[in-house]
């Protein structure tokens, strides 16, 4: 970050804020639009403050990576020969170039296929930017934010009475506002997962087949495959789930129903766990042979190798991992406990734990009142979409506790499913309201 990003990136920020004003009418209702713009601006301030952050606080970092030593080098490339810049945006990793040698010899992840992708991503964005660093957050920013509200817009549509509960859930809870809007992995992973639970909302709740929705859906499974595939391996478990509810909940006879589901549920679980093993299998890191060791080598690179690097006092362990899936289950309501509840306040060593310890405290209150006080989560159960949420939300939560031991680290990779699990225990099902609103384009 540099005196362009002072100069060029205000241009952007309101040609950007412009775009989103035209657009509004479409995309937004009475009901959601108080929360748009808003919406839009804390997205844009997180994605520069992240940038400063890491910068002044941290000294360097991943996005750093991705840029200065990554999409910086690809605007280098464009101005000697916009042919080049192409092959390095759209062929790399799939061919070595000797033309754009010069150029790839210094990009740091250019071996890395998943991380990558974010390159190029960052890469084309620049392109218009002059690759400016601020100006090119804006765009991972827009992005994150455009799935973000078309979640929030269809979700708003189905619980329409509890709007206020699903703007907290899917637009304003603080770490995945920061975490989800800078130049980062985990801001395609997010913005992405949010137009996949879009499509599938329209698909499996109201039937849609309309093929721009099927067309988003798989554009969505694409872009969080080719950067985090542990995300849709978690994912699809909960989706299979949220298939089965909905089609057996179709079936109003009981005796029926008693008949069919053992078929259908069978039938969804060999769906279910060969689609996982198939997505797997393209990596050996993550087949089913192999994840569980993966898991315990990731836990303790993060918690004594680089993930170090954060500070000693920012790991934590839950026990031993010894590369099985025993191992890994034992540990797992552990794993979901430090996902979803820790740091506690009196772990915190540093400003951005504490931040995520007052969170995680008010996210433990939540839960304890939605369990004891509103005694919702049976009712939760009997929806479809909120049991997805539950469902999706707790694996995830079992499978970055138990694979990263350092708080650090975490706040980061479990953004994707802090929003699904405060959707689950904040939705009071008793107080669905079934009628139709008027919709925007999106929900």
């Amino acid at each position: 970050m540099g005196i362009q990003d002072l100069t060029i990136t205000p241009l952007f920020f309101f040609i950007l804020l412009f775009i989103a004003y035209l657009i509004g009418p479409v995309v937004t209702n009475s009901k959601t639009r108080p929360y748009y713009i808003s919406a839009l601006l804390v997205k844009f301030m997180a994605a520069i403050m992240l940038g400063i952050i890491y910068q002044y606080y941290y000294g360097g970092g991943d996005t750093f990576g991705y840029t200065t030593y990554g999409g910086d080098w690809i605007f280098k490339a464009f101005m000697d020969s916009p042919a080049k810049a192409f092959k390095l945006i759209f062929l790399a990793d799939q061919y070595h170039f000797s033309d754009t040698f010069q150029y790839s010899q210094h990009i740091w992840y250019y071996g890395d296929l998943h991380s990558y992708f974010v390159v190029r991503v960052a890469g084309f964005f620049g392109l218009f930017t002059l690759s400016t660093y601020s100006s090119t957050a804006l765009f991972f920013a827009a992005f994150s934010f455009s799935g973000s509200w078309a979640l929030f817009t269809a979700i708003a549509n189905l619980y329409s009475n509890q709007i206020k509960k699903c703007a907290l859930a899917i637009l304003f809870i603080p770490s995945v506002i920061f975490w989800g809007s800078g130049i980062l992995k985990d801001t395609l992973t997010f913005g992405a997962l949010c137009w996949l639970v879009w499509g599938l909302i329209h698909i499996v709740e109201n039937g849609s087949k309309n093929p721009f929705k099927i067309g988003i859906v798989i554009l969505a499974a694409f872009i969080i495959y080719s950067i985090k595939i542990y995300i849709l391996m978690c994912f699809l478990s909960a989706l299979f789930v949220w298939v089965y509810l909905k089609n057996i909940n179709k079936i109003k006879n009981a005796a029926i129903r008693i008949l069919i589901a053992p078929i259908l549920l069978s039938s969804l679980l060999f769906v279910s766990y060969y689609s996982v093993e198939s997505i797997g299998s393209t990596s050996s890191h993550y087949s089913l042979n192999n994840i569980a060791e993966r898991a315990m080598v990731t836990a303790y690179d993060i918690r004594y190798g680089w993930g170090a690097r954060g500070g000693e006092n920012s790991g934590y362990t839950l026990g031993q991992l010894d590369g099985t899936w025993a191992s890994m289950f034992r540990l797992a309501p552990a794993a979901i406990n430090v996902s979803l509840f820790r740091p506690y306040l009196w772990e915190a060593r540093n400003p951005f734990m504490l931040l995520s310890a007052l969170e995680s405290t008010l996210l433990l209150f939540l839960t304890l009142k939605a369990f004891f006080v509103n005694k919702s989560i049976g009712q939760t159960l009997k929806e479809p979409f909120l049991t997805f949420c539950l469902v999706f939300s707790i694996a995830f939560a079992f499978a970055v506790g138990v694979s990263t031991f350092n708080f650090g680290t975490l706040m980061r990779y479990k953004i994707p499913m802090l929003g699904f699990y405060l959707l689950a225990i904040l939705i009071n099902p008793k107080k669905i309201d079934k009628s139709i609103t008027k919709r925007a384009y999106f929900s």
